[in-house]
């Protein structure tokens, strides 16, 4: 597998290939252009220019020696390059006065003997060397009676454009090197971070939550860093509270499970008194009971964590629940010494809810509140509505809870300092079930005041709108 290090510098690296191959191609495509056709063209020029000035008075002499004469005296010591052909193509006179009667079969020639001006660009047979040549046809009326053929040497354009077509593959090599060494150090910079996050991430998968990632950018790469960082602070602390839970949880656990097994091994013996007897089954019943809610409370928690939690939705009287709830847990007015007032609203608070659940929520609330309101205290329950919920109050005038604890009562595994014996879950189950119902679930607290639980649940809609649970 390549690195993203190596994929990069190969991106780049054919990418500015690419491009430096596509303009350099370009750039010499128009230099070859440019130089050959302007050669070219000066030599057609000078042809036809030429042919203006003297056609008439070659189309007029007799004989092909004659004409010759007339290149020879009036055009050859301006132009040593001219040559003379016969219609056929072959060569009657040069620039030197010589003509050896050969054919000549370039295109120029050919294009010529035609009755236009052509142009060819090519190796000379004569001597070997690369010439541009352009030939004419002299006319006599519409009739050909002879060729000029004018030829140039192309060694200083050839030299011209090789040296430019060096120097073009030359930049484009430097231009290639620069952005292979751009890249490699662009692909440094990005790849060294991730590196470094890798190995945080490695770490931090095999268990050290202490990693950290030092911020060196302010890209998304560093986004990504304070965020990585973030995860490991947060699992950080759930990794302590899921610890905290389970010493907690296995205390809970182990103290009911001991004194059943010890009053159990107690009970056993025969020499038991009735009195002891009854106490020991009343121990055992409570511990049992105790126990039993501690289980419920793990199996709704686990319940919950996996979003298999199912409502059974009706349609409720939210103030029937409360009546009943509170008068179950009345009982315990006589045994904490805690008074249980109750104001619900006159009108029906119609919701649409699961009956159990929401008792369960009320039940753990009102058992909260006992647990921390003190002997001759108050725990006040009332029910009112607004426009669109119905609105569920408990206040109680218990220790409270320390503003640093507040915000995190309602956490997954937590439990405030100074809590008494419980799982730490009933407040995270009672906020789930409440959420379940579309609603809210709000503690006030004032430390040595009391603590305020308010809950609010959507009233039922109008038949023909339904309300949607997740």
């Amino acid at each position: 597998m390549r690195s993203l290090r190596t994929r990069i510098v190969w991106s780049y690296l054919l990418l500015v290939i690419l491009v430096v191959f596509v303009l350099g191609g370009l750039f010499m495509t128009l230099i070859y252009q440019y130089y050959y056709g302007s050669a070219a063209s000066a030599m057609r020029d000078k042809a036809e220019s030429d042919l203006q000035a003297h056609g008439r008075s070659l189309a007029a002499s007799y004989t092909m020696r004659n004409k010759a004469d007339y290149v020879l005296q009036h055009m050859a010591k301006v132009h040593p390059q001219i040559q003379l052909l016969d219609i056929e193509g072959k060569l009657r006179m040069d620039g030197s006065g010589f003509g050896g009667g050969q054919r000549l079969t370039t295109s120029d020639v050919d294009e010529a003997m035609r009755g236009k001006t052509g142009v060819w660009r090519g190796v000379d047979p004569q001597d070997g060397e690369r010439i541009i040549a352009a030939t004419v046809p002299v006319k006599q009326g519409d009739r050909i009676v002879a060729l000029l053929r004018y030829s140039a040497s192309l060694q200083q354009v050839d030299a011209m454009v090789m040296q430019l077509f060096r120097l073009t593959l030359l930049t484009g090599a430097v231009v290639v090197l620069l952005f292979l060494g751009l890249s490699l150090f662009m692909a440094q910079r990005i790849s060294m971070p991730i590196r470094e996050l890798t190995r945080s991430a490695r770490l931090m998968a095999d268990g050290d939550w202490t990693r950290r990632v030092t911020r060196k950018r302010h890209d998304e790469i560093g986004q990504l860093a304070d965020t990585l960082n973030t995860l490991a602070v947060e699992l950080t602390k759930r990794e302590k509270l899921k610890n905290d839970f389970i010493s907690s949880i296995s205390h809970e656990l182990r103290t009911p499970l001991t004194s059943i097994k010890g009053w159990s091994e107690t009970l056993s013996d025969g020499a038991t008194d009735e009195e002891e007897m009854k106490l020991g089954f009343a121990i055992i019943q409570r511990e049992t009971e105790r126990l039993s809610g501690l289980v419920e409370d793990l199996l709704d928690f686990s319940k919950l964590f996996a979003n298999n939690m199912v409502l059974t939705p009706e349609e409720m009287n939210l103030n029937d629940t409360v009546r009943e709830s509170v008068r179950q847990m009345g009982v315990r007015q006589e045994e904490t010494g805690v008074r249980l007032v109750s104001s619900l609203c006159k009108m029906p608070l119609i919701v649409n809810g699961d009956v159990n659940r929401l008792k369960q929520v009320l039940i753990n609330l009102l058992d909260n509140a006992f647990k921390f309101t003190p002997s001759s205290g108050i725990i006040r329950v009332t029910t009112s509505c607004d426009e669109q919920h119905a609105v569920l109050t408990i206040a109680d005038t218990g220790i409270g809870i320390e503003p640093e604890d507040l915000p995190h009562v309602t956490d997954k595994f937590y439990k405030a300092s100074g809590s008494k014996a419980g799982s730490g879950l009933g407040l995270a189950i009672c906020k789930e079930i409440v959420e379940l119902h579309n609603g809210t679930l709000k503690l006030d607290s004032e430390p040595g005041s009391g603590t305020v639980v308010t809950v609010q649940i959507p009233l039922a809609k109008p038949e023909g709108e339904t309300n949607h649970f997740l």
